[in-house]
């Protein structure tokens, strides 16, 4: 039975890839120090003999004794909430975090898998983006902790890959959305379903013509699973996410239709550094991986509403 590795494994991404993973017949080493991750994600797994978790900090020396034949790193703070909220710990995270968990994948000779963020691309002046773009960023801004975390997490392993000659990839998420994400969680598809259905005004920053693509999480986790058991591929690096783009704006009125909510929609100033437009070019993952998502818009927004109506966390529409 092949053993993997899975940091952040109680966070929204992480949850989900455990129970991929477990399904396709490995057996699954769950870590997590609960920062923003929460511990109901992976509550049924915890019964599954083919899981074992341990609540730990990866900015601490990492070590598993057991044989490891692929690492998923998948810890850190990923929503704008969180990681201004947590800013050294999401730098500790992508730079100490990284550097032990490449340490021991280069110990165990296991394929190491990087969560990295289309936030590398910053505020593209490149549309859609590929894989090739250097991208936009601001290194001192307040989005920096997060951004130039993720940027140096890359460049890190990509050390590791050619100094090593370790097997590492390299997934650049676009926005994701689905069932387990929090309902404060501050990024604009858990904000708009709970604004829509407590009937509370949905709050978009700035005019609402940024762009965003929505991607749902069986269809990354579907496409980290594909980038992860490849042959050779080593040092290659992917974009993951939807291509199909939408203003924030068109969305809050999806939004508002699926929940028939009769929510209002009040417009704030924008946050600094905030990416004016987001659309993966993903060619090399359709050529290479033969992946790209499957699930509609409605139809991913609308599991989501279900969930968090499961959950009652919106209450009813006005």
């Amino acid at each position: 039975m092949k053993r993997a590795l899975i940091t952040g494994a109680a966070g929204f991404i992480g949850s989900h890839l455990c129970e991929r993973f477990i399904q396709e017949g490995y057996f699954v080493f769950g870590l997590d120090n609960f920062l923003t991750g929460n511990p109901a994600n992976i509550a049924l797994l915890l019964e599954n003999p083919n899981f074992h978790f341990m609540e730990y900090n990866v900015t601490n020396y990492l070590f598993v004794s057991q044989e490891l034949d692929l690492i998923l790193h998948f810890a850190c703070p990923a929503s704008p909430v969180d990681y201004l909220k947590y800013p050294i710990q999401t730098m500790k995270v992508d730079s100490l975090g990284t550097l032990h968990a490449l340490g021991l994948a280069k110990l165990k000779r296991a394929r190491f898998i990087l969560a990295s963020t289309s936030e590398v691309y910053g505020d593209p002046g490149i549309h859609p983006q590929p894989e090739s773009y250097w991208g936009n960023v601001n290194p001192i801004g307040v989005r920096s902790v997060y951004d130039e975390a993720k940027r140096f997490s890359e460049a890190l392993t990509m050390a590791y890959f050619r100094e090593h000659h370790l097997d590492t990839r390299i997934a650049r998420i676009f926005n994701t959305y689905g069932p387990r994400m929090r309902a404060k969680d501050g990024r604009v598809v858990p904000n708009f379903i709970m604004q829509a259905l407590k009937g509370e005004p949905l709050t978009i920053y700035g005019d609402g013509s940024q762009t965003r693509s929505f991607c749902f999480i069986h269809d990354l986790v579907e496409g980290i699973f594909r980038l992860s058991t490849h042959e050779e591929l080593n040092g290659q690096i992917f974009n993951l996410g939807n291509p199909d783009e939408h203003e924030i704006r068109d969305f809050a009125h999806i939004i508002l239709n699926l929940t028939h909510s009769s929510s209002s929609i009040s417009f704030h100033p924008l946050p600094p550094d905030d990416p004016k437009r987001r659309k993966p070019d993903i060619t090399l993952a359709k050529t290479i991986l033969g992946w790209e998502p499957k699930i509609s818009l409605p139809d991913g927004l609308l599991q989501t509403i279900g969930w968090f109506q499961s959950k009652n966390m919106g209450g009813s529409t006005s």
